[in-house]
């Protein structure tokens, strides 16, 4: 997806749970009958580890004869994730990449220098309308990082780990959690994964990582007497070690990793230790210097009133 800067539509409060520093609730916004849901960057909380970026799309029932049409844009700097939980995307980018993602599976992407991609609903779903339920998100690189070759990794849904047992089930989609850990390389120390638990089912997030929180996505959960409902960022102290148990069936995502080695600025797409490096991947846009995508002929322009530059420490 694309990026627009901090979002204004996020209120916070102040948890009960001693454990917990910060809710985020980010409000719908409504994209022409596709709603979706920013939780990062926000402005009482920038970052959760590398975490840079963080929408929910949908759920949504697209409507016969349409779909998701996201045309082809640039990236730098960062990792983009898509992982679903209803629905089909087709992915296209610059490095000749065409592959459909489907839920449970997870595709990577990281722009390093310089990465174009479109994401669009598969043809074949459009004439019958077809759901789509999902998270984007983009992790910062490290700074030895940001400028390297771009890349892309497709993992299906029985390549990455699962804790399977106990009324839960946990998919490692990136980093290391709970022993386990996904086949994915990461630029920093980071985790990230799916959690399904059945009703009174619990589930640890020990202080292995300096900054950590879960993203709400069904049901209810309970933290230390405290409940909390679907699409709530969850941020939490360090060194606190957390229990999360389902009132009823519920889902979420644990999310968080190491501090970034330094402020990020982040504009539009882009995102980098630098503002140089910003406005360089302003002029290569606008004057056609990324590599195209294969196959495409759409683009998203350079903004013409950009959002305001923001830098995260």
């Amino acid at each position: 997806m694309s990026g627009h800067g901090v979002d204004e539509l996020v209120t916070s409060r102040k948890p009960g749970c001693p454990g917990l520093e910060l809710v985020l609730v980010p409000r719908a916004r409504d994209l022409g009958g596709f709603e979706v849901r920013r939780a990062l960057p926000a402005r009482e909380r920038r970052m959760v580890g590398p975490f840079i970026f963080w929408d929910q799309m949908g759920a949504a029932q697209l409507a016969p004869g349409t779909g998701l049409d996201v045309r082809p844009h640039p990236h730098i700097g960062l990792s983009t994730l898509t992982y679903l939980f209803e629905g089909e995307v087709f992915h296209r980018d610059s490095l000749g990449n065409e592959i459909a993602i489907r839920p449970g599976e997870l595709n990577w992407m990281t722009a390093g220098r310089g990465i174009v991609h479109s994401e669009r609903t598969p043809q074949a779903l459009r004439p019958a309308g077809s759901r789509l339920f999902g998270i984007q998100s983009w992790v910062a690189l490290r700074k030895e990082d940001e400028q390297g070759p771009p890349s892309f990794v497709h993992h299906d849904a029985d390549e990455l780990p699962v804790l399977d047992g106990e009324g839960k089930v946990v998919r490692i989609i990136a980093g290391e959690l709970l022993g386990k850990r996904s086949p994915v390389a990461t630029s920093s120390p980071m985790f990230y994964a799916d959690v399904e638990l059945e009703a009174g089912a619990s589930v640890p997030l020990d202080p292995d990582y300096e900054e950590r929180a879960i993203y709400t996505v069904s049901g209810r959960i309970e933290i230390a007497g405290d409940t909390f409902e679907p699409a709530q960022l969850l941020v939490f102290r360090p060194g606190d070690r957390i229990t999360i148990t389902a009132v009823g069936p519920a889902r979420f995502m644990m999310l968080g990793g190491e501090p970034m080695d330094g402020p990020r600025h982040i504009w539009w797409n882009f995102v980098a230790s630098s503002r140089e490096l910003i406005e360089r991947a302003k002029d290569d846009w606008r004057a056609g210097r990324f590599d195209p995508v294969p196959n495409e002929t759409e683009f998203i322009p350079l903004p013409d009133e950009p959002p305001r530059p923001v830098t995260y420490p």
